[in-house]
């Protein structure tokens, strides 16, 4: 780490990530032999430091929202910076919760006998070096941090520069929790510089040493990393995610899940986008809902139906049908059932969470089955779409693939397997 110093007291970018991505490398060996006890007291260890520091990363913080501020920053953006003592408590309780799970390395995944006497087992191991590459929310460098590190992993963590005071705190804790633990701090870095470039040397790989990039921010950064990375990524590019209200439905139930949806955290992944209700419903259940949004203080662009419910609805372009807006806005639409509700969602989603709200049974199996989602739920809230609450303790992402990871990225997903074959002399013919 001292070599990495003073690399980057010189300022050369490539020189610095090439320094950082060797040092992990180097770490992500040792931490793939770490005892699951060192591991865990590490991840104890610094959520005691997060607490202990809480005042000073609060005061890190404060610096980070008035330069964001005096930025004119959208409230949605300064939502996911903002730490207060209460996420700051949640961080560290996450980097507790995480420390009881079960360790994911060495899990045996299959064993099989061959007919020639061999004896084959697939076990979990850990990926090597992730790199991820977040922007405005400051709890991913402790999420990302003690998932990687309980997974084995090493990671190289960079963080957006609206955030750096933020992150750099945070990283400390993390960095104490390993040195009091005896692992080596390299096993959770951060980039120490705020250029950009940094962002397109993680892309390479840094000359083999990274293994998976983890992106965790908006559509330009997310589409920037899907298009330039040169390993493999999991991400998801958008949260275009949909609440659709079937004709057998409980109106309470829905007003609950669809305001849960999308206005508990209007700036978070799984906010709901779009409201989808069936033709067969809407003369009694479109108002409620609509006006409902609107008196919480949503707009509603609507279609030509939704239009007519309330004067304060907007006409919709057919631009909203495809945007995640991670704001106090909503598209609205009256579809003609579930088959029409399905096509909307594969046409204008983005595969990431979608919910029903119905008490068919039939319909609900239906859309669980034929909705190609990393997510979809029924008959509760998209905001669900969250490792903690897959009780997962965190997670590094989501990921909308259909490759290794999908949906919430917690501890397994960071693991990959290799085969031990057990032999007493055997010879292929």
């Amino acid at each position: 780490m001292e070599a990495l110093k003073q690399v980057a007291a010189g300022d050369n970018i490539p020189a610095i990530m090439a320094a950082l991505g060797q040092a992990a490398r180097a770490a992500a060996h040792h931490l793939s032999l770490a005892p699951e006890a060192v591991k865990n007291k590490a991840l104890l260890l610094a959520a005691k430091q997060i607490r202990a520091h809480a005042a000073e990363i609060l005061a890190a913080n404060a610096r980070d929202m008035a330069a964001a501020k005096a930025k004119l920053t959208a409230p949605a953006f300064l939502d996911r910076l903002l730490l207060d003592e209460k996420r700051i408590e949640s961080m560290a309780k996450g980097l507790e919760e995480v420390a009881t799970l079960p360790d994911p390395v060495g899990r045996l995944l299959a064993r099989f006998e061959r007919p020639n006497g061999l004896v084959i087992e697939r076990v979990a191991t850990p990926i090597g070096v992730i790199g991820v590459i977040f922007e405005s929310r400051p709890a991913v460098a402790a999420d990302a941090g003690a998932l990687c590190l309980k997974a084995g992993n090493a990671a190289i963590l960079r963080g957006g520069s609206e955030s750096f005071n933020s992150v750099s705190i945070i990283h400390r804790c993390m960095i104490e929790g390993l040195r009091l633990a005896g692992l080596p701090e390299a096993a959770i870095s951060l980039v120490p510089v705020k250029d950009r470039a940094a962002v397109g040397e993680m892309l390479t790989g840094l000359g083999g040493t990274v293994d998976v990039i983890v992106p965790r921010g908006g559509r330009s950064l997310v589409a920037r990393v899907q298009s330039e990375a040169r390993v493999p990524v999991f991400a998801h590019l958008e949260g275009i995610n949909h609440v659709y209200v079937d004709r057998d439905v409980d109106l309470a139930k829905a007003l609950i899940i669809l305001r849960n949806s999308k206005l508990r955290r209007t700036g978070v992944c799984g906010a709901a986008e779009t409201l989808l209700v069936d033709k067969a419903c809407a003369a009694a259940m479109l108002r409620p809902l609509v006006e409902m949004l609107l008196n919480e203080g949503c707009a509603v662009r609507g279609d030509v139906a939704t239009l007519a419910v309330d004067p304060r609805v907007t006409p919709a372009s057919d631009e909203d049908w495809t945007t995640e807006y991670l704001d106090a806005i909503i598209s609205v639409r009256v579809v003609d059932g579930l088959d029409a509700a399905i096509s909307h969602i594969e046409t204008c989603g983005s595969r990431h969470t979608d919910c029903i709200v119905t008490e068919n049974a039939a319909a609900a199996e239906r859309f669980l089955r034929e909705v190609d989602s990393a997510i979809v739920v029924h008959n509760a809230s998209t905001q669900f779409a969250d490792g903690g609450e897959f009780g997962f303790g965190a997670e590094i992402g989501i990921a909308t693939g259909r490759m290794h990871a999908r949906g919430p990225v917690g501890l397994e997903q960071l693991t990959t397997f290799k085969y031990r074959v057990h032999g007493t002399g055997q010879i292929r013919p």
